[in-house]
């Protein structure tokens, strides 16, 4: 060692070119995960601007290169499902889950696939795997609650969006899920306190004003109230609200 560094000192242009040597080496070693993050990002960013097309093949070359990667197979899924591609969006998901059956996106993104292809007691069954995994896990809470209720189980429902709403009481979708459920067992009140707490905590939820609008003029004889339901969700660009209140002010 004591002659190497002498050598060294008596000869820097080796040591330079031996520097030189080793940083070139390193830098090749790191191209190709440079590159399958290249791949990653690309492909997060077309399917954040909707072009699902080329985020799908973009995501495939990094799924293709780098199998184990649960983040890889998920956001593949995803754009998969925006194409209509549900049962290969699915697959991909069990692939992704054979390797990383605890994975806690993995899952919850099969239960909204699952819950999408109307497969709603398999999503029921994911979401409650999630929660054995993350017992605070206010989406899974949230996502099986609307399934329950899609499924007529209106009391575990509330009681999924109960718990969903201590743990994530900003969560509107929460309030307005609850207030459907609310609708469906014939509580009109309970369901319009539910919506009108929706609309404070996300004012643009024009489809909470689409539902509250509908309980003030078919179930609580409250017109007024409803158009102006109505008119603010129309304002927003719900296409449902303008209808309705077109048809309360006898508009073609």
């Amino acid at each position: 060692m004591a002659f190497s560094i002498a050598s060294q000192r008596r000869n820097p242009m080796r040591a330079k070119r031996n520097f030189v040597v080793s940083l070139i080496f390193l830098v090749l070693l790191a191209l190709p995960a440079w590159a399958g993050q290249a791949l990653l990002v690309q492909g997060q960013d077309c399917q954040q601007a909707g072009r699902n097309e080329q985020a799908a093949a973009l995501l495939k070359k990094y799924v293709q290169q780098y199998p184990q990667m649960a983040d890889g197979r998920r956001l593949l899924a995803v754009s998969l499902a925006e194409l209509g591609r549900r049962h290969e969006a699915l697959e991909e998901l069990n692939r992704g889950l054979a390797g990383h059956p605890h994975d806690l996106a993995l899952l919850l993104a099969k239960g909204s696939l699952l819950a999408r292809l109307e497969q709603r007691p398999e999503a029921i069954g994911v979401y409650s795997q999630v929660l054995k995994l993350d017992p605070k896990n206010a989406e899974a809470y949230k996502e099986r609650g609307e399934n329950e209720s899609q499924e007529g189980q209106f009391d575990e429902a509330i009681a999924d969006f109960n718990r969903a709403a201590a743990l994530a009481p900003q969560d509107p979708w929460v309030y307005n899920k609850r207030g459907m459920a609310w609708f469906c067992q014939g509580d009109y009140r309970q369901a319009v306190a539910d919506f009108s707490t929706a609309i404070k905590l996300r004012p643009d939820l024009a489809i909470s004003y689409f539902f509250r609008g509908n309980i003030y003029r078919h179930h609580l004889g409250e017109p007024e109230k409803a158009k102006a339901d109505y008119r603010e969700g129309c304002r927003l660009g719900q296409p449902l609200c303008c209808g309705e209140l077109g048809k309360m002010e006898g508009k073609p």
